[in-house]
């Protein structure tokens, strides 16, 4: 972090600045390009980063629940204690076969590409001119933001300090993580509330939540097993709105689809897996959600796919230390 703010101090090879803070404007040295981050149109030659962004989840989900696929059939018998269900249970019952499960996934995905390809819009210009330009537009705003904050004297004697720094952070660093973390929120935040009122409403469980639930012991592809108009409502809809409200570029856009689906795999995966990124990352989990599945939790765990804020702040977190002791309970009774 030190690093990060300490670049751009004047006076050094690189800076043609005398100072910061030039009149109505900022002075930047040259840019600095981050690892992370293409100086190119397009990632692949050919291939606009909106199909990208539309074909990379896709993959994704298929490629990743291919590897559970396997683990499930290798007969590695050190994978048992990790499952959370037997393996026959997966045929006895489940009331969805893997046939009509793979058709109604390569629905959702046809419809979530479709509304995609209409939704997305194509990165701007990518060039050091473009970025240039952008940073300089963030150091004004940040000079703005430091005066009311600090003052007119101590805000500049801050600005030339740290301005530079700060500017090159903020752009290439603070503010995209800023607009995914909030992005997530929003997807959690969507599937929370949605997922709970189909829970609550009679009728739109009957007619649209109850087939997701007809995998009483999830997998992996089936994952987005879901009636046409809940993958719409609740999947497509609510990472389309989080991309939009955010701001992200079509880049960020293919971290978040990828990511987000990778994550609901890895949720329905059957595995409670120590050494999985996906389920170390929080405690909405392959286990947490299993619960949900089951009979004496399907009144719980709503969150989905990142966290378990919402479920713990509105009382709706079930974990297995509860359902072990409300069973104690019914055996005293």
């Amino acid at each position: 972090m030190g690093e990060l703010f300490s670049y751009g101090f004047f006076g050094g090879p690189n800076s043609t600045c005398p100072s910061f803070v030039t009149g109505e404007t900022v002075c930047l040295p040259p840019v600095k390009i981050p690892f992370y981050f293409i100086l190119r149109q397009t990632i692949f030659d050919g291939i606009p980063d909106t199909h990208v962004a539309l074909a990379a989840p896709v993959l994704a989900y298929w490629l990743l629940s291919f590897v559970f696929y396997c683990l499930d059939i290798s007969g590695w018998r050190w994978l048992d204690k990790y499952r959370i269900h037997e393996s026959e249970e997966v045929k006895s019952k489940n009331l969805a076969t893997p046939w009509e499960v793979a058709r109604a996934v390569l629905l959702q995905h046809a419809t979530q590409t479709v509304l995609g390809l209409a939704w997305l819009i194509e990165s701007p210009e990518i060039s050091v001119a473009q970025c240039q330009s952008e940073m300089e537009a963030l150091g004004r705003t940040l000079v703005w933001v430091v005066r009311h904050l600090l003052g007119e004297e101590t805000g500049m004697k801050f600005l030339e300090l740290r301005g530079p720094g700060m500017t090159h952070w903020l752009y290439w660093w603070g503010i995209p993580a800023a607009q995914m973390l909030f992005a997530l929120f929003i997807v959690d935040t969507w599937q929370y509330f949605l997922h709970r009122l189909m829970h609550t409403n009679k009728y739109l469980y009957k007619k649209i939540h109850s087939v997701h639930h007809r995998l009483y012991v999830p997998y992996a592809f089936g994952a987005l097993y879901n009636h046409p108009v809940e993958g719409f409502l609740l999947d497509s809809l609510g990472a389309t709105l989080a991309e939009r409200i955010t701001h992200l570029s079509v880049r960020q856009t293919i971290f978040l689809f990828t990511f987000s689906t990778c994550k609901t795999v890895d949720d329905h995966c059957g595995y409670n897996l120590p050494f999985d990124p996906f389920q170390m990352m929080s405690g909405n989990n392959a286990d947490y959600h299993d619960i949900h599945h089951q009979v004496i939790g399907i009144k719980s765990n709503f969150s989905q796919p990142f966290f378990v804020h919402w479920d713990v702040l509105l009382g709706t977190r079930m974990t297995r230390k509860d359902i072990q002791v409300r069973r104690e309970k019914v055996k005293k009774t």
